[in-house]
């Protein structure tokens, strides 16, 4: 069955429609159910997203079947819009969705390019149209994630060259709809300001996925797990001693759930290599993985936390 595209839509005038679609044979064909259990295994939490995320999986799924079964369809739009704070999956979830469109036939290559404004914006007349046009060049085929996109709009500032960066974005998201899919992502806020300010935006974007912070509880799974990957343990005192950690971690400013998570165990990784090192002798090699209390507890959050009374106790 040949389905051929005209004005905007799949005309499927010159096909005979297909009396069955077999749903899951074409299932099994796009494997798309590998991503999204990989999806599930890969990311702790996140219901919601993951439900978003299954949802346009499916929609696009049916998309394909309509065109196997003749039926005229418009071509879906694709470009979307990631909000939440730092460290919840954000990246991880557009490469995901870069697999499943590739797998479905909307992209060449699935793959991702990250780019914030430092990439696609210029400091002077004449640079960024082609450092933008150069990034999209690369994305082209699969996905390009704009993290932080709000940056790239600063109307206070009469010699900003982020405006023309979001033009030539404009144009490209329309003219490449068959082969390039942009992912705008950011603080929720901010982004909506952002897409108040640029309508001509808002309005190519149909997807919008928010990305709730994770619990305490989560965070804690989600360190185990790192943990795990890497071949490193908590003992029962340097876990308590994380989780305190986390708890003080968690009222600072500039936390970043899973990402803020994943500093702290390399820093722990650290600490834990200078102490074995100096250390020196004969360990078992269950040492290699066992992350100590003191690894812990020589983070700055705790000397933060401390008493006026104990800091002065501590600097003597």
């Amino acid at each position: 069955m040949e389905v051929q595209q005209k004005e905007g839509f799949v005309s499927t005038e010159s096909v005979e429609r297909a009396e069955i679609v077999d749903v899951d044979e074409q299932l099994t064909q796009f494997r798309i159910e590998d991503v999204l259990n990989d999806l599930e295994k890969e990311l702790i939490g996140l219901k919601p997203v993951k439900q978003r995320v299954k949802e346009i999986a499916s929609f696009l799924m049916v998309q394909r079947l309509r065109e196997l079964a003749g039926v005229i369809t418009e071509p879906p739009s694709l470009h979307m819009s990631f909000t939440g704070p730092p460290g919840t999956g954000k990246t991880t979830v557009a490469m995901k969705m870069g697999k499943i469109l590739h797998r479905l036939g909307y992209v060449r290559k699935g793959h991702l390019v990250s780019a914030t404004r430092e990439d696609l914006v210029g400091q002077y007349v004449g640079h960024t149209a082609p450092k933008t046009k150069e990034v999209i060049k690369r994305a082209m085929g699969g996905v390009l994630f704009i993290d932080e996109a709000y940056a790239l709009y600063r109307p206070e500032s009469e010699r900003d060259y982020g405006q023309e960066a979001i033009e030539i974005l404009l144009q490209a998201m329309e003219n490449n709809r068959k082969d390039l899919v942009v992912i705008f992502a950011g603080y929720q806020d901010r982004m909506e300001l952002f897409f108040q300010m640029n309508p001509g935006l808002r309005s190519r974007i149909t997807h919008h996925i928010q990305f709730p912070s994770y619990t305490f509880e989560e965070l804690i799974a989600i360190a185990e797990l790192m943990l795990k990957q890497q071949m490193y343990t908590f003992d029962d005192a340097s876990r308590k001693a994380f989780e305190e950690y986390l708890r003080l971690r968690m009222q600072q400013p500039l936390f970043a759930n899973a990402r803020s998570v994943r500093n702290a165990i390399d820093r722990f990784k650290l600490r834990q290599a200078a102490r074995l090192i100096e250390k020196g002798g004969k360990i078992p090699a269950t040492e290699l993985m066992r992350i100590d209390v003191s690894d812990i507890r020589q983070s700055r959050v705790f000397q933060e936390n401390q008493p006026k009374e104990e800091k002065e106790i501590t600097k003597c």
